[in-house]
């Protein structure tokens, strides 16, 4: 989709916050009367004890202004050491609730993981392998800022069986680094992918951000120079969600150096054009992968899913998060803990889970989850086949999505019969398509991020 037609198609009519869809329902209907009780009864209940596994560690070295995650400045020893501790407690509690549990993928984010330091994350490593049995095959990644990662930290990362790390880049031009408090320079993300690569952890994803301050279309085509030639396998390429009333380091970026919405459009479609035509297959909304590549695999299939990790190429049912703020999904709902982290780990050396608030889903968000990850990953949703699963006629289901009329006529999306189908023109739209299936958005209180 070309951003002159956006413009024409009154671009200006989807400038509105939206969710991401992560999960269905998102995390604003999560609320307090689901607990720990309810975590353990669901984890107990797991009619298939399979599960990805998700650990989250809530620190950095330094923060980063445009960054929205859960997460602090972190340097000294002790606090560290703590927090390790207690994803080793919770571990237990787990694994004590699902003595039978087999972990397909494991996920290290944050945050930055590596901040808890390479004893340290082996040692969590160590104890989740002892605890539970492991699916063959199945990869470990972790989340690593290229400015923190001696040899030593690599060489840690490799025994401790990382396959993959992803590296947060978000731009390379230097007028930009200093909007967002983040000096990186192309040598040292350089130097850090090449000592994983030659200690083989050959799997490399590159975080890409647009519509930060200061970018410019010429800037990011800069920086998509020097980020295609590094070759990573993955590209995850996010719009910047600019939600200071959430994060206040926000605050000090000054928004009249933030690029407006046709820029941000143009920007979005320009990361399309050279990635697809440097041989990356696009991923759902925000993805790119070698041909090769798993993710790339699984979206050739249709097996192609998400969840709060993004874009993932594994079916198993259910994620497991551990650490502050780590969401679960489980069949009978979601639930997340503790973000602040005090509260995490005093739940924790209670020996309780620290489960903060959640939601128990019913059949017709499991109806409208279907289609929403279908629309999200594919781009098309069979609604007469998810309907029929569902035990719900069609007919009767589409009726109701008030907002699909509009949605057509915008070009956003046409139906072939029963089969909705999201156009090129609106892939970069697709959040405002999973809108209008989504029965809590106009009446929640959540506040997201631009949907563009």
């Amino acid at each position: 989709m070309d951003g002159t037609n956006l413009t024409r198609r009154s671009l200006a009519a989807y400038d509105r916050p939206v969710p991401r869809y992560t999960s269905y329902p998102t995390a604003a209907q999560f609320h307090a009367d689901v607990g720990p009780a309810d975590h353990h009864a669901w984890l107990a209940a797991l009619p298939d004890a399979r599960a990805t596994v998700y650990l989250h560690v809530p620190f950095c070295r330094q923060l980063c202004w445009y960054c929205a995650c859960n997460t602090s400045a972190m340097n000294r020893k002790q606090p560290l050491e703590d927090y390790a501790q207690a994803l080793i407690r919770e571990i237990d509690l787990v694994a004590d609730a699902v003595p039978h549990l087999l972990v397909g993928t494991i996920q290290w984010g944050g945050g930055t993981p590596s901040q808890l330091g390479a004893a340290r994350l082996a040692q969590v490593s160590r104890h989740l392998a002892a605890r539970f049995d492991r699916a063959s095959g199945s990869e470990t990644s972790v989340e690593v800022d290229p400015r923190y990662c001696d040899e030593a930290f690599v060489a840690a990362m490799a025994e401790a069986g990382v396959t993959r790390v992803s590296l947060g880049v978000q731009d390379f031009d230097i007028e930009v680094q200093e909007a967002i408090n983040r000096m990186q320079s192309v040598e040292v993300t350089g130097a850090a992918i090449g000592r994983f690569r030659e200690a083989g952890v050959r799997h490399v994803n590159i975080d890409l951000v647009y519509g930060l301050p200061r970018q410019t279309l010429d800037s990011l085509s800069r920086t998509l120079d020097v980020a295609l030639a590094i070759r990573p396998d993955r590209f995850a390429v996010f719009g910047y969600a600019h939600v200071p009333w959430m994060k206040a380091r926000q605050q000090l970026i000054d928004v009249s150096t933030l690029p407006g919405l046709p820029e941000r459009a143009a920007m979005a479609d320009l990361v399309a054009e050279r990635l697809v035509a440097a041989g990356y297959h696009r991923i759902g909304l925000d993805h790119f992968a070698l041909p090769t590549d798993p993710l790339a695999t699984a979206a050739g299939r249709g097996r192609l899913r998400r969840s709060f990790q993004g874009y993932v190429a594994e079916e198993l049912p259910s994620v497991i998060g551990l650490g502050a703020s780590a969401i679960s999904s489980l069949p009978q709902g979601f639930v997340q803990n503790a973000s602040d982290t005090k509260r995490y780990q005093s739940a924790i050396a209670a020996g309780i889970l620290a489960t903060e608030r959640g939601v128990a889903t019913h059949a017709a968000d499991r109806l409208r989850a279907e289609v929403i990850d279908r629309l999200m990953c594919n781009f098309t949703a069979d609604l007469d086949e998810i309907c029929r699963r569902h035990g719900i006629a069609s007919g009767s289901f589409l009726a109701g999505i008030a907002d699909l009329p509009a949605l057509i006529d915008d070009g956003l999306v046409r139906l072939d019969g029963q089969r909705l189908h999201v156009t090129d023109d609106g892939r970069p739209l697709v959040r405002f398509v999973c809108a209008a299936f989504d029965q809590y958005l106009a009446h929640g209180k959540g506040r997201h991020s631009s949907g563009i």
